[in-house]
């Protein structure tokens, strides 16, 4: 339940500081924190010292980066959907790649995050948020 707590706890204060420091209207700053948080799961995979979950979380992180890059070039909904989708994906991560590295804690943690986030993405994304897609 910690673990959890404290996603929730980041995710917010994530989602503040990016409004305070005013980051989030740089339209690239959610599709990066995407990137970097698929890029987790590749550290742990060399962390266990497993090629195939290499090879798993390698495919994984290049889907949610296109994800990210589709979504800051193209559709922003897609940057909060991403981030959403990819907690759901830490919460059901250990049922399809067998990855030693990844922490005990690590899918409360991260889900949490990335769920609470990328709701807060979807909702900046769908109102006059900071979230725009590139100039034309």
């Amino acid at each position: 339940m910690i673990p959890i707590l404290i996603g929730v706890l980041s995710a917010v204060g994530i989602a503040a500081l990016a409004r305070s420091t005013r980051f989030d209207q740089d339209r690239s700053f959610y599709p990066t924190v995407l990137v970097v948080i698929a890029a987790y799961y590749i550290l742990f995979a060399v962390m266990g010292g497993s090629p195939q979950a290499l090879v798993w979380e390698l495919a994984a992180a290049v889907a949610f980066s296109t994800v990210a890059i589709t979504g800051a070039l193209r559709l922003p909904v897609l940057v909060g959907v991403g981030i959403f989708s990819h907690g759901l994906f830490d919460f059901v991560h250990y049922m399809m790649i067998e990855d030693a590295g990844v922490p005990d804690w690590w899918p409360g943690f991260c889900g949490s995050l990335d769920v609470v986030l990328g709701l807060w993405v979807i909702g900046l994304s769908r109102s006059d948020g900071t979230i725009k897609t590139a100039a034309r």
